[in-house]
């Protein structure tokens, strides 16, 4: 991020950059802020936008030979094209030979480094990763987002935002920008401000209620079960999700036993850095054994609804019940 920054501050831009990795508000601030910066505002003559699969590459290289009208570049941008998985061999030949007046940005979820247009583009151009931020960066980024409003934040209320909206940068951003409403006439920012404007991730609540069953609390459980229930969630999709926990734990429980640490762990379990660690110590309240039976049960559980045996209301909360048990273990 520190190169891109550096050409955006210094206007010497490459002709080409890819941007790809898990962390779309990066991916999406940084194209924002390189169109702007490459074509003066309201340029639609030297602008164009390709996105999803099925782009027209002859399309694409008839316009990239096209010559800027009355200004420096022409600026073509592609979103999730797939060019970086299949169907962009032809792209990378042109890319070899493409003129000075043209420039490419790709935006990509995933890409295959070994493909001939990731080798062309990087001979060529600039790429770089945006994967999900850590937990240090994340905390840096809420702290300089409320220092520019002029307000204070302590660290413990950062982590306590954190656990309750998520890791995914869109949505901190936009309950941010609650909070900043929120406290218009305060100065600080505190945990009693973040629980009255920000909304709870589905996630984060079914984390907390694998939490209170793996305690033993069966009032809190259910408590989080009945308030998912008046959020209109479906009573099967709280129980795919609260199984889904349990699978994840389960997994997390196996890499730890194998010796692996936080970032190895969530790499391989597909987690952000910071709710693997939430992961890890979660999965330190369960046995292995424990987690496979209670994802067992969970099937017959689905199948008892399905055959009409059971209500799904009833049948989530019977399983909440048992696992949540003082005399469950």
């Amino acid at each position: 991020m520190k190169s891109l920054n550096e050409d955006l501050k210094t206007g010497q831009f490459k002709q080409i950059y890819l941007l790809f990795g898990e962390e779309n508000y990066l991916k999406k601030q940084y194209k924002n802020r390189f169109i702007k910066a490459m074509l003066p505002d309201g340029d639609t003559m030297n602008y164009a936008y390709y996105e999803g699969k099925g782009v027209d590459v002859r399309e694409v290289i008839d316009l990239a030979e096209t010559l800027p009208f009355f200004a420096e570049r022409r600026l073509i941008v592609f979103e999730n094209t797939g060019f970086f998985k299949s169907a962009g061999a032809d792209l990378a030949d042109y890319i070899k030979e493409m003129p000075d007046t043209t420039y490419f940005i790709f935006i990509e979820n995933e890409v295959d480094k070994r493909s001939k247009l990731y080798k062309a583009v990087k001979a060529k151009g600039h790429i770089v990763e945006l994967p999900f931020q850590d937990e240090t960066t994340l905390k840096k980024w809420i702290l300089g987002q409320v220092r520019k409003e002029n307000k204070q934040i302590s660290e413990s209320t950062v982590t306590y935002l954190l656990n309750k909206v998520g890791t995914d940068m869109e949505n901190i951003q936009k309950e941010l920008e609650k909070l900043f409403c929120y406290t218009l006439e305060k100065d600080s920012i505190m945990p009693q401000d973040v629980d009255a404007v920000c909304v709870t991730q589905i996630s984060n609540h079914i984390f907390d209620m694998v939490n209170a069953v793996a305690d033993k609390r069966q009032e809190r459980a259910l408590d989080l079960y009945y308030e998912l229930l008046a959020l209109k969630e479906p009573p099967m999709r709280i129980l795919y999700l609260m199984t889904r926990q349990y699978r994840i734990l389960h997994q997390v429980k196996d890499l730890i036993k194998k010796g692996y640490g936080r970032k190895e762990v969530a790499s391989k379990a597909g987690l952000h850095p910071f709710a693997a660690g939430k992961y890890m110590d979660q999965a330190k309240q369960f046995k292995s054994s424990e987690l496979l039976a209670i994802m067992e049960d969970s099937a017959e559980i689905e199948e008892r609804v399905k055959t009409g045996r059971l209500t799904d209301t009833l049948a989530v909360e019977l399983f909440i019940v048992k696992y949540s048990s003082k005399s469950e273990r």
